[in-house]
């Protein structure tokens, strides 16, 4: 995922170029920002708002703008953003590689042959790589499943109970 840093940011940033990317939710460059390989803009940010240098560890100068009220709500925004950032990708990597995917005609095809041959739900997502909330909701799309029959309702996992007996609906 390529970010688009502006000019002025680089030259806060002490960005010395290189091609940028996403590492962790937020910027990083192949040379590292400031001289770091693996410094995230997080830690950069949370340095700030504690009063550190983040390329040397020093305490900053006193009476710079990094201690005025609206500069350290503004860095801790954009720690809070970062980490969101961070947390959703991370959420992101958990769910099959086919979530948003269109169906295509033969993955319907498929899907009704495992259905009908009495293959588990859980089974059929980790074939077709998707959710089992949306297994069933193809499912009750083409008309082999109800509304009343499906265990996920609106939730990404199911029930306990339906994970526990992972059976098709009769």
């Amino acid at each position: 995922m390529s970010m688009r840093v502006s000019p002025q940011i680089r030259r806060l940033l002490g960005y010395r170029g290189g091609t940028c990317c996403a590492d962790n939710g937020v910027a990083v460059n192949n040379h590292g920002w400031f001289g770091h390989a693996r410094t995230t803009g997080t830690e950069i940010l949370q340095a700030l708002v504690q009063g550190v240098d983040p390329t040397t560890g020093a305490e900053l100068e006193a009476g710079t703008v990094l201690q005025r009220a609206d500069v350290l709500r503004a860095l801790l925004a954009g720690v809070t953003a970062l980490e969101q950032i961070s947390a959703r990708a991370q959420r992101r990597a958990l769910l099959p590689d086919n979530v948003g995917v269109p169906w295509t005609a033969d993955e319907e095809r498929a899907l009704v042959t495992e259905f009908q041959s009495g293959d588990t739900l859980s089974d059929i997502a980790t074939k077709h790589r998707r959710t089992l909330r949306a297994i069933e909701a193809r499912l009750e799309r083409l008309g082999l499943l109800t509304a009343d029959q499906r265990t996920t309702n609106n939730s990404f996992t199911g029930s306990p109970a339906s994970r526990a007996t992972d059976s098709q609906p009769p």
